[in-house]
This record gives C-alpha cells, sequence and structure tokens, in this order.
C-alpha cells in the first residue's frame, strides 16, 4: 500500500535511535569503568596518629611507604595573583588583642605536642570565655589580602581560608585562618585589614571552639599538618602581627583597599537599584 514506505521508514528510524543510545550507554559504561580503574581513591596514608590520617593528600609523610599522589593544593601563586596582592600597611589582631581582655592564646606558635606528632605550627586563639563560649564569633583580616584558598582539606581543619599579603619591603607572607566555622569570602577576593572573613568553629566538633592561625613566609599554597617537627617557611604569627603592628602615623587612617571595596559596593547597589 502507499502509506505502508512511509511507516515502514520511521521504524527503521526508530530502531536506528534506539541502536545508537543502547551503543552510547554501552559506551558510557566502559568508559566509566576504566576511569575508576586509572584514578581509584586514594587511601588514608597512615593511622598511626589522627593528625597523620587526616593530614591533606598530598602532604609527605616520612612514615609513608610510597611517594604521595599530586595534591592540587600544592600550587604556586601564578603571575596575575602576584600582581593583584595588596600591601598591607600594618597587621591587626583576628579576634581582638590579649590586652583588651578579647581573646588568649590556648597553644602557641611552635609548643611542643608530642600526643599530636610534634610541634605546634600556628597559634590557637580563644574567645575569653574558654571551650565553645566563642563559637560563631567573627574572624577578622589580619591584613589587607587576597583570598588564594577556601575549602575544607579534611574534616580536623574544618573550613579553611588563606591570605595572601605583600609587606611594605614586598615580601609575599600568607596568613591561613582554620577551624572555621563559616567562610564569608570566596577565592580570589580581595579583603581589607579588619574585615570580617568568617567565624570561630569547631572542625566537626573535633575540639572546643577556637581560632588555628598560622603565617607562612611562602608563595605556594599547601595546607601541612597541624603539627610538625621542622618549622620550614612557618612564621610565628603573633611576632609577625607585632612586628608590622607599629607603623607610621600615616598608615593609621582606614586602609585604602576597604575605601575602593566599599566604593565598589555603594557603585553596585546604585546600579542594582537603578535598573529595577
Amino acid at each position: 500500500m502507499p502509506g505502508s514506505q512511509p511507516q515502514h521508514t520511521r521504524q527503521k528510524l526508530l530502531h536506528g535511535l534506539v541502536l545508537t543510545l543502547f551503543i552510547a550507554a554501552i559506551a558510557l559504561i566502559i568508559l566509566g569503568y576504566t576511569r575508576s580503574k586509572k584514578e581509584p581513591d586514594v587511601p588514608v596514608k597512615s593511622m598511626e596518629s589522627p593528625q597523620q590520617a587526616d593530614a591533606p593528600l598530598g602532604y609527605p609523610l616520612p612514615e609513608t611507604p610510597k611517594k604521595a599522589p599530586f595534591d592540587s593544593r600544592f600550587i604556586q601563586l601564578s603571575a596575575f595573583e602576584r600582581a593583584l596582592i595588596p600591601t598591607a600597611t600594618r597587621m591587626t589582631f583576628p579576634m581582638g588583642s590579649a590586652q583588651g581582655a578579647l581573646s588568649y592564646n590556648a597553644q602557641k606558635y611552635w609548643d611542643d605536642n608530642p600526643q599530636r606528632g610534634g610541634r605546634h605550627t600556628g597559634d590557637d586563639l580563644n574567645g575569653i570565655g574558654g571551650m565553645n563560649t566563642d563559637l560563631g564569633d567573627p574572624v577578622f583580616a589580619i591584613a589587607n589580602g587576597l583570598v588564594v584558598y577556601r575549602g575544607e582539606p579534611s574534616r580536623s581543619w574544618g573550613n579553611t581560608l588563606i591570605l595572601a599579603h605583600r609587606t611594605l619591603e614586598g615580601q609575599i607572607l600568607l596568613s591561613m585562618y582554620s577551624h572555621l566555622d563559616k567562610s564569608h569570602v570566596p577565592y580570589g577576593r580581595l579583603v581589607h585589614m579588619g574585615e570580617i572573613i568568617g567565624t570561630v568553629g569547631t572542625a566537626h566538633n573535633h575540639y572546643p571552639a577556637h581560632l588555628h592561625l598560622e603565617m607562612r613566609d611562602s608563595t605556594g599554597v599547601y595546607i601541612g599538618p597541624g603539627y610538625t617537627s621542622n618549622p620550614g617557611e612557618s612564621l610565628s604569627p603573633l611576632e609577625t602581627m607585632d612586628r608590622y603592628m607599629s607603623t607610621d602615623p600615616e598608615n593609621l587612617f582606614p586602609p585604602a583597599l576597604a575605601i575602593a571595596i566599599q566604593e565598589e559596593k555603594k557603585r553596585q547597589r546604585e546600579k542594582m537599584f537603578s535598573t529595577q
């Protein structure tokens, strides 16, 4: 019959489409299987201590029998990032000063803690009430900086931010804020000294609430362990901040970066309202 030819053609097209979809599904299954074989889950490196088990992947441990896999966090700042790093004319405390009865240092930089695996790589800053009385308290940027890392490297580190700063001498320093309950600034954001960048947390209840603050003389973004026997590029946070607390009188005005950011926010608000 004359109408049977178009119907037969449609059936052939339908069968061809079904066969194509079937072949594509088989190909995706095979591809996923081979990819999972090439990129297996990386096992925990060492269970000798919680600190080693929670160490970010890629960080070399002496006890690790085989070479650690590459970790994308072990990266150097790009030329563009270096150009964006603002100058830190001065520094301030991230949770208020001890002299103002706002915070205290529960575990200082390089304090020996054999149970945790070595010497402390930062300062553990607490609200003056101790324990969880400072949970959710604001954490401030210690200086003008660029957010070069935002993430959760492990459960025991919790939410973590790393800011890059340029000193008046041109040296690049990194400040790391860990165990945060919340982090408020995205990767790549310019922040000014005293800006709220997060809140004090417990790293999923691994510890009583506090801020783990680290300082590094480095241009590479990495996390590392919280305790070590080799200081490497780490610096004493409080000593570094004290060094940049004293400044010339002309640097005591609001940071120029803070003014620029506020003006940009004002322009964005005005633009948003003008389009409504």
